[in-house]
């Protein structure tokens, strides 16, 4: 592009600068009532011709300008993922610079703006984070950036960076974290329950020194007496059960829920979990299925495995029909032939709606230890909780409160048919997954 053409295109006329022109066109109308305002007039006049000039000759000067985005790898959905700028003075001057960045459109973020002041040579970074709530693969564009220096009349446009491309996966943030909490034995302190282990589903790992408040039933006498001092049986947890998370893709896990919908929420509650269950030596295995396919990882707990969990949660999404559980049930009947935990995803809204799958859920519980985890209407909870000012909301609650009752419900008839089931609110649903898992595996049903 020609030189002249190029600055002409990156050149821009700034709010000050339309002040500017406000405030003459004022005083030369006030100088035809007020004559001695004229000559002040033209001297502003003369300074506001001469003041753009100056500043177009200083910002068009040198390179002006330099900036870099840098991003991680990978974006984690629902979480808040950091973004970073680094913009870099080469002006012989202080200035003033406003920071666009081109957010991925498909966000439809277009309200980012930076403002900050730079000195010769220097430095700076700008930290933010956005929290993306679908999967996908975004782009990034350039970082527009508009310098001004001194009154700050014109303003010089400068493109910096260049166009990425980025992915958002399930949340592994969200794993990362629990990971860590399970490996340093904090679950506690994230709000994971304490459950006592019920009988002896454990099996013997080795003898060690009895310490002051071990369980006295696993004092080894035969050891004790042969070393002289107290010894006692160490047990660990049962290793190596399957535990499958069933995710239902039809249309009743596309509604929104904070912007994400009731399949994501699942998605990332299941490879929190899958990770839990390999942290606690279990195989861990995804089934997701629609109306017309049932995919599956088998259970394993093998390096790497974590991540093929994660690349094939990455490419679900619903089909916005209904799933099919007869088909879900014959690929459980003939791929999973050892008990295991089956950890199910999906909603209902009516009894009437899970009658209808029932017959198969309960065909499934009849060889494997089944989970049914369906989501709690929020809004309808804080409209039962919110005062009524007039009719309309007296008839809202009244709707509200049968949504509820519908939900109980249902738990009550699973329960009826000896399936276990969690309802959970979609923000909390990772954290009663876990628990769930955790009081399942203590109680040695699994």
């Amino acid at each position: 592009m020609n030189p002249l053409k190029q600055a002409y295109s990156s050149l821009f006329l700034s709010r000050r600068f339309f002040i500017g022109i406000g405030v003459l066109v004022l005083l030369f109308t006030l100088s035809f009532i007020l004559p001695w305002l004229f000559l002040p007039a033209k001297v502003i006049f003369f300074l506001f011709c001469l003041i753009p000039i100056a500043e177009i000759v200083f910002l068009f000067t040198g390179k002006g300008i330099s900036a870099e985005r840098t991003l991680i790898n990978k974006f984690s959905n629902g979480d808040e993922n950091p973004i970073r700028l680094s913009l870099h003075s080469q002006f012989a001057f202080p200035c003033r610079i406003e920071v666009y960045d081109e957010l991925p459109p498909e966000w439809q973020v277009r309200n980012f703006y930076k403002s900050l002041t730079l000195k010769p040579g220097d430095t700076q970074t700008i930290l933010y984070t956005y929290r993306p709530t679908r999967r996908g693969a975004y782009s990034f564009g350039h970082i527009q950036v508009l310098a001004s220096m001194g009154p700050g009349l014109v303003q010089r446009k400068i493109q910096g960076g260049s166009p990425q491309e980025i992915v958002v996966y399930p949340s592994y943030l969200s794993m990362l974290k629990y990971e860590y909490l399970a490996i340093s034995n904090t679950l506690i302190d994230s709000g994971i329950k304490k459950i006592r282990r019920i009988g002896q589903h454990s099996e013997f790992e080795k003898i060690k020194d009895y310490v002051p408040g071990d369980d006295f039933r696993t004092i080894n006498w035969k050891a004790t007496a042969r070393r002289g001092k107290l010894m006692a049986n160490l047990f660990q947890d049962e290793r190596s059960q399957q535990v499958y998370c069933i995710i239902d893709k039809g249309r009743v896990m596309n509604q929104p829920f904070e912007n994400m919908t009731l399949l994501d929420h699942a998605i990332n509650a299941s490879l929190v979990l899958a990770n839990i269950a390999i942290k606690k030596y279990d195989k861990a295995g995804l089934i997701t299925f629609d109306e017309e396919q049932v995919q599956m990882l088998p259970a394993s707990r093998k390096s790497g495995h974590m991540l093929r969990f994660q690349e094939m949660l990455y490419r679900q999404s619903t089909r916005f029909l209904e799933s099919d559980y007869e088909r879900l049930f014959l690929k459980l009947k003939h791929q999973v032939t050892q008990r295991s935990l089956l950890i199910l995803f999906t909603n209902f809204d009516t009894v009437s709606s899970m009658q209808r799958r029932l017959p198969y859920i309960k065909a499934m519980a009849k060889n494997h230890l089944l989970l049914v985890v369906f989501f709690e209407n929020t809004e309808t909870l804080e409209l039962i909780h919110k005062k009524a000012r007039n009719t309309h909301d007296v008839y809202r609650k009244m709707v509200a409160e049968k949504v509820r009752y519908e939900k109980e419900q249902i738990v009550a008839e699973l329960r009826k048919n000896g399936i276990l089931s969690l309802l959970s609110s979609p923000a909390d649903l990772t954290l009663n997954t876990i628990n769930r898992y955790l009081e399942l595996k203590a109680r040695g049903m699994i």
